[in-house]
């Protein structure tokens, strides 16, 4: 037996002993269900920023599109640019008057929780349709997680697909379940720097490998001329649909949430800088990582590559000793990982604080209040694992379109209630609802090749724009100019210190 795998093996532990002493660390500052979910809004902006970025790119970051420009070449880079453009302008007009807002609007600390108040719906349906939604896109998101990192274990280490999948499982609900939402974000923060890092490592490495900029420029071309083109092989349907992957942005709880648990509106400013930074970097590092690889196995033909997807994985192995690998293949474990915690803890606080806690209808002590915040978690973890048991491709097809029933849901109800004073609680109900019918049903339609969250977000903003207008106006105006008038305190605040 070689040591290879034990280097690789050893890697894998200090990086889940890491992990999981974050969590218990985590724990010790957790007091109540604010800490647990929200981190007592007390989040400096570079765990918020790249807290989010890490768990936003999930193994597509790291697998997905290096495969892609493997095989396409610069084609398939519209969707990172979608991406980038979209992460912008969530940054910078959302999170400031999303973080004033949401403690305006009687302190909310889950989405349901703040459309409810900031639209005063008496009724409380639109924060139970809300809150039913999450859970159903999150419960399979999570699942698709668990079944990626069975993959991982299978493919990396000859282990069983459920072993695999358990140990993932684990140990991302050992520290999620103690550390709650600060544990998530600060493993995210890691998992976030690990990742970047490891995707500047094995590009950097690899175009040494192959001759330099100038030999890997020859090589790409001669084995796709059109390697560098971002127009051959794309359609105007098809570049649409990848720029339309920013709008999900607006809509992804498990993202947006970090906004509200900023110090203040002024951190948004810096959380920008550095989340694009990171976003960024990373995103290159992925590109590179796919078009240099495709020019190493060009200069190699004895070595094969059975699948586009594995290019990073392959390179890493291929350029570091194994155990550096070892520490390249958790980032992998770490893209998966820090999705999955972020959104049990979405999941959790909509069936804890968007449903749970209406059902019980009686007041709750703020350990009563953390402890059913751990319930939340585990209860969603045990379905997604149940889901996960039998890999299931109709499983990890749900998340092709999950970002787009978030994005199309959430996303212009996000943006009218922070933007748009007419907003009322039915038309953002019936838009959202709107939204995700679309989003459900868009496959079925001959114009099925264009991306549903476009139509799925234009459909919800025109039903909750015009539902609006014929609808009673909430009486929201004061909060809303205390809302504004907070998040432009804190933009003038940022550009003082800045000068």
């Amino acid at each position: 037996m070689t040591t290879e795998p034990i280097f690789k093996l050893a890697a894998i532990i200090i990086y889940f002993a890491a992990m999981i002493a974050i969590g218990l660390w985590a724990n010790l500052r957790t007091k109540d269900l604010t800490d647990y979910m929200l981190g007592g809004r007390n989040l400096n902006p570079m765990v918020a920023a790249l807290s989010a970025g890490a768990s936003d790119m999930s193994g597509w970051l790291l697998l997905g599109l290096p495969g892609a420009l493997y095989v396409t070449g610069l084609a398939d880079a519209w969707i990172a640019i979608g991406l980038t453009i979209g992460a912008w302008l969530n940054w910078k007009f959302v999170a400031p008057r999303l973080r004033t807002y949401t403690e305006v609007a009687q302190n909310s600390i889950t989405i349901p929780s703040f459309l409810e108040n900031r639209l005063h719906d008496r009724s409380r349906m639109l924060r139970v349709v809300s809150g039913l939604l999450i859970l159903t896109f999150f419960t399979f998101y999570v699942s698709s997680g668990m079944v990626s990192g069975g993959i991982f274990f299978e493919n990396s280490f000859g282990s069983s697909y459920r072993i695999g999948m358990l140990i993932v499982a684990g140990v991302t609900v050992l520290y999620t379940f103690f550390g709650g939402f600060i544990g998530a974000s600060y493993t995210d923060m890691m998992q976030g720097l690990l990742m970047m890092t490891a995707l500047l490592m094995v590009p950097t490495l690899g175009i040494i490998e192959v001759g330099g900029p100038a030999q890997m420029l020859e090589t790409v071309t001669a084995v796709n001329p059109n390697a560098f083109s971002l127009i051959v092989g794309t359609t105007v349907v098809g570049v649409a649909s990848s720029l339309g992957w920013g709008l999900g942005y607006f809509g992804q709880p498990h993202i947006i949430v970090r906004f509200m648990a900023l110090r203040s509106a002024a951190d948004a400013t810096a959380g920008r800088r550095i989340g694009i930074g990171w976003m960024g970097i990373s995103m290159a590092g992925a590109v590179f990582t796919g078009l240099i690889g495709l020019a190493y196995f060009a200069q190699h033909p004895e070595l094969t590559l059975n699948n586009p997807e594995a290019v990073f994985l392959a390179m890493a192995q291929i350029l570091f000793h194994p155990l550096v690998a070892g520490f390249v293949l958790a980032a992998v474990l770490a893209a998966i990982m820090s999705t999955v915690s972020s959104q049990l803890i979405v999941c959790s606080s909509a069936l804890v604080e968007d449903l749970a806690k209406m059902a019980l209808k009686r007041e709750i002590s703020p350990r009563q209040q953390v402890w059913l915040g751990r319930s939340g978690v585990l209860v969603v973890a045990l379905v997604a694992m149940s889901l996960a048991w039998t890999q299931n491709d109709t499983i990890l097809a749900l998340v092709a379109f999950a970002w787009a029933g978030f994005g199309a849901t959430f996303g212009p109800a996000v943006l009218l209630s922070l933007f748009w004073r007419r907003l009322t609680a039915p038309g953002a109900m019936l838009g959202m609802v709107a939204g995700a019918v679309v989003v459900f049903t868009w496959q079925y339609t001959p114009w099925s090749s264009l991306y549903e969250i476009i139509p799925g977000f234009a459909v919800n903003l025109l039903v909750a724009i015009t539902v609006s207008l014929f609808t009673n106006k909430p009486e929201v105006d004061e909060e809303f100019t205390a809302a504004r008038e907070l998040a432009n305190a804190g933009r003038l605040g940022e550009q003082i210190v800045a000068r």
